[in-house]
């Protein structure tokens, strides 16, 4: 079965950088999955990409080495099902509040005895391998994300749910959550608090923590303190940011030029 880089990067000791994707183009993940990301993970959730348009986009992504995760919109079997039988390699699901959310989590992604996932990889084994039956439980990454007071309650009794490889700290809900801003970076010190307890509770579990960033600072900072997969920068943002720093490179000086004859007339 292919490798699944995230799992050789965290057993060397490494962290993964994870780009995100929110637009719906197969092109546009094609050019991101070129640019050296570790990963990059499609978004169901707050994107605005259906199911056919993340076939398309993982058919893109898998002309390189970046890994293919998909953030799926809820803890709902059926969508698990079909991201990872369409080849998904890592799998985030939003808003797992409690052991039962984790359990059931696991079992939707794992085939039995562990779990209750339907066989029927129909792209996954294309991208996965002739194999992909046989090791597809030991491969894939299964991610729950952190973002709530109700999960930060049961943290500990989550993080020690078999088969859980990972856990993925939405900052922005997360501050929500504790009657603060919603921001990535500049939390507020109650939320600072959290991502800290986080990371240190998941270390002790022996499961990998993974954070959303806005900013490289925030990001190599967050991988000093245990992070090992930090999501830096969204396609949409990267375009936008991209165009604001040219249109304000261009509008810095005058923008008229020297007036020639035809102009004069």
């Amino acid at each position: 079965m292919r490798e699944n880089r995230l799992r050789s990067l965290w057993q060397s000791g490494q962290a993964a950088g994870n780009g995100w994707l929110t637009v719906p183009s197969s092109f546009s993940a094609e050019v991101m999955a070129h640019q050296g990301w570790d990963a990059l993970t499609i978004d169901l959730q707050h994107g605005a990409i259906d199911y056919p348009a993340m076939v398309g986009m993982l058919q893109a992504i898998a002309t390189t080495a970046t890994v293919p995760v998909v953030r799926v919109p809820w803890l709902e079997p059926g969508i698990v099902m079909k991201a990872l039988d369409a080849g998904a390699y890592g799998l985030i699901c939003p808003m797992i509040n409690s052991v039962d959310d984790a359990a059931r989590l696991v079992a939707y992604s794992h085939y039995a005895p562990r779990g209750t996932r339907s066989f029927g990889p129909v792209r996954a084994a294309l991208y996965g391998g002739a194999d992909y039956a046989e090791r597809a439980d030991a491969t894939i990454v299964v991610f729950a994300m952190i973002e709530t007071a109700q999960a930060l309650d049961r943290l500990d009794a989550i993080l020690a749910v078999d088969g859980l490889d990972a856990i993925y700290v939405g900052p922005s809900d997360l501050s929500l959550a504790l009657g603060c801003k919603p921001a990535f970076d500049d939390v507020e010190p109650a939320v600072a608090q959290a991502i800290d307890h986080i990371v240190a509770r998941a270390a002790a579990h022996g499961v990998v923590a993974g954070i959303h960033n806005g900013r490289a600072d925030v990001a190599r900072a967050r991988i000093a303190k245990g992070y090992r997969f930090v999501t830096l920068g969204s396609d949409a943002r990267l375009l936008a940011s991209g165009s604001q720093e040219l249109l304000g490179a261009l509008r810095a000086g005058p923008l008229r030029g020297r007036r020639t004859g035809q102009d004069a007339r």
